[in-house]
């Protein structure tokens, strides 16, 4: 059977700027939520959001490329550049159609057109940017990664909001298997502009105050920006060309998607759950942490609660949610729990969640809070839910087991 391995990371993310920097900002409680600086939302319902705030874009990106790109192209660039650093990839060394990248982007470069719009409104089309064609395309990410690099093996966008960067790694994975030696994948988001966020509050999901998931007072989440971008590569390729490291093996994937509103039926999150271990050869006692979704949404987070009682049994298994500290990323959300459930099976240690004061009782779930606890992880399961019904499970194991 082929094995897909992580064997490099790149995180753009609120609360750290680089793998480490994130890490260590998780593990101590350095939250990376706050007042929105990008523009003046005293007008809005909502003020806080978890930006990036140390990204300075001409580090990263041409003079050329720059009029080219939204925010979020930029972050997927930088965090793509990073992790082929981190895997010590040199591209040109690389056949180009053995390299692939699979991203994903719940909402496409919605600053950048939206700049563009007020341009047409108040100027007229001669001053929209010729960019306008695809810089706010969901696909941009994939490309621009694809170009940057030389990458022409098969490569993919993905959309599924929130679980979107789970199905993203899970389609690299089956790339792999599909014979080709590299994936660069994971997702970004922003939408931090005001029309961004006029969107996001829309939905009815955003909380005013703070995001609290799994509390008894959780009144929604925090919105937040950024992501993460991984290499992934084929264990014996990677082998056989002298990686230095492997983070670990991603071992089992599902997605589902949840009945229609009124059905019957109960929500798909528990099946992807079990699909998800059936496909890595695991049984619920052999998982060491979950990485939940963590919706903040009183009603949301019951659901997980109880899907996650019903696989693993009540408190039968640690659980966590470090997006309490950069709020919820969409697509860059899953990917960068992922590097999070790698980086604990590194490490030996489950992040806290912050934010929480009382869990109720009948959530009936085991969430780490206050301090990281000190354990061995061997597998890790990561969880996302998108609006709509979009669920998304994936299993990450320490190489050997």
């Amino acid at each position: 059977m082929t094995t897909a391995v992580v064997t490099g990371l790149g995180v753009v993310a609120p609360n750290g700027l680089g793998t480490e920097d994130f890490w260590k900002a998780t593990l101590d409680g350095r939250d990376g939520i706050g007042q929105i600086t990008r523009f003046d939302p005293a007008p809005y319902a909502a003020k806080r959001a978890g930006e990036v705030l140390d990204f300075d874009s001409s580090e990263h990106i041409s003079v050329r490329l720059l009029p080219q790109t939204d925010i979020s192209t930029r972050f997927a660039l930088a965090a793509a550049d990073w992790a082929l650093v981190d895997a010590e990839v040199k591209p040109s060394a690389h056949i180009d159609y053995d390299m692939s990248v699979v991203t994903s982007n719940a909402f496409g470069g919605f600053e950048f057109t939206h700049r563009e719009l007020r341009k047409l409104w108040s100027k007229g089309p001669e001053h929209v940017s010729v960019y306008e064609s695809f810089a706010w395309f969901y696909a941009v990410n994939t490309g621009q990664i694809s170009i940057r690099h030389g990458m022409r093996g098969p490569s993919k966008a993905l959309v599924a909001e929130q679980a979107g960067g789970l199905d993203a790694i899970g389609h690299a994975r089956r790339t792999i298997r599909q014979g080709v030696g590299l994936v660069v994948t994971g997702g970004v988001d922003s939408a931090l502009d005001p029309w961004g966020w006029a969107a996001q509050l829309s939905g009815g999901r955003v909380s005013a105050t703070a995001y609290q998931p799994f509390d008894v007072n959780a009144s929604g989440y925090i919105p937040g920006e950024g992501g993460a971008i991984l290499v992934v590569e084929e264990l014996a390729a990677a082998r056989r060309r002298g990686t230095g490291q492997v983070y670990g093996a991603i071992t089992g994937y599902a997605s589902t998607f949840d009945p229609a509103p009124g059905s019957s039926r109960p929500p798909a999150l528990r099946r992807a759950i079990e699909l998800a271990l059936a496909d890595a050869g695991l049984t619920p006692t052999q998982v060491d942490v979950v990485f939940a979704d963590a919706a903040g949404d009183s009603a949301l987070d019951l659901q997980e609660a109880e899907a996650l009682s019903a696989v693993f049994g009540p408190s039968g298994v640690p659980v966590t949610a470090p997006k309490a500290l950069t709020g919820r990323l969409y697509s860059g959300g899953g990917p960068l729990d992922v590097v999070a459930a790698l980086l604990s099976i590194r490490d030996s240690v489950i992040p806290a969640t912050a934010n929480v004061d009382e869990v109720p009782a009948d959530y009936r779930i085991d969430l780490v809070r206050g301090e990281p606890r000190y354990q061995t992880v061997s597998h890790a399961l990561v969880l996302a839910r998108g609006k709509w019904g979009f669920n998304a499970a994936i299993v990450i194991s320490a190489l050997g087991d």
